[in-house]
């Protein structure tokens, strides 16, 4: 009687230990890296919020920066879960080269190109024609690894500008740096996203790029094949196609497709 309490009683700890162990593992917090193009840094930490209260198990990490260098990043290894791009040919690569699967991807949000200047700016720049003659440096990203700089300069190119302004050029690692520079008074004039602009109160919206001039800006987001956390990163890919996620984005300038 007394080996039968004995062996009843380990069982029971047995059991016990397995249910904790089982409890510990469901409360256990998964990280997500989502590479995302510096344009979404506002929206994207106010929707990060609203999705891990919903999701306790599930920590998401940005690596903001430029949809070029965060491609080359992504194809060279570095861990991400999920890539938010400002440019259609930079995520369209990484689904050519099986990154990404058409079926975990989706055209999510547009933006637009405005140009600004410093708040408290003298120069009276009125339009994208003025800078040639009342600007003296104009900050863009850099076209080749920038989207937002690749759009500036075809959008100069298209109205007969650029060759006027070229040598005037200051260019940025990404678009935040670019109104970074219009806002502290480095640069007389910078071309940023409408949805940076709104963003801060230290900067004037002087003209807006008309459509045709620049190819569409389109953001995509997909998930990662190779992601070590496939079906959190899964969870989240669904819930940027939410409602609640598309309000905010909307909230912060970028227009629903």
């Amino acid at each position: 009687m007394k080996k039968l309490f004995i062996l009843f009683v380990f069982l029971s700890c047995l059991a016990g230990c397995s249910s904790s162990a089982q409890d510990t593992k469901s409360q256990e917090v998964v990280e997500i890296t989502v590479s995302a193009a510096a344009s979404l840094t506002d929206a994207l930490n106010e929707i990060k919020s609203q999705f891990e209260k919903e999701h306790p198990n599930i920590k998401v990490t940005f690596n903001f920066g430029s949809s070029g260098t965060l491609q080359q990043q992504i194809l060279q290894g570095a861990p991400a879960d999920l890539f938010f791009s400002a440019a259609e040919d930079k995520f369209d690569e990484l689904v050519k080269k099986g990154l990404i699967d058409e079926e975990n991807a989706v055209d999510l949000v547009s933006n637009k190109l405005v140009l600004v200047t410093p708040i408290k700016s003298q120069k009276e720049i009125g339009s994208f024609s003025d800078l040639k003659e009342k600007a003296n440096k104009i900050s863009i990203g850099i076209p080749e690894t920038v989207p937002a700089g690749k759009y500036a300069k075809e959008m100069l190119e298209a109205i007969g500008e650029w060759g006027n302004i070229e040598n005037k050029i200051v260019y940025s690692k990404d678009v935040r740096q670019v109104l970074t520079y219009v806002e502290t008074g480095n640069v007389d004039a910078g071309i940023v996203y409408n949805t940076d602009a709104l963003v801060s109160s230290k900067v004037n919206v002087i003209a807006t790029a008309e459509e045709g001039t620049h190819t569409p800006i389109i953001y995509q987001i997909g998930v990662i094949n190779e992601s070590k956390n496939l079906e959190e990163a899964k969870t989240f890919f669904s819930y940027m196609k939410s409602q609640k996620a598309l309000m905010i984005l909307e909230e912060y300038g970028f227009s629903n497709l």
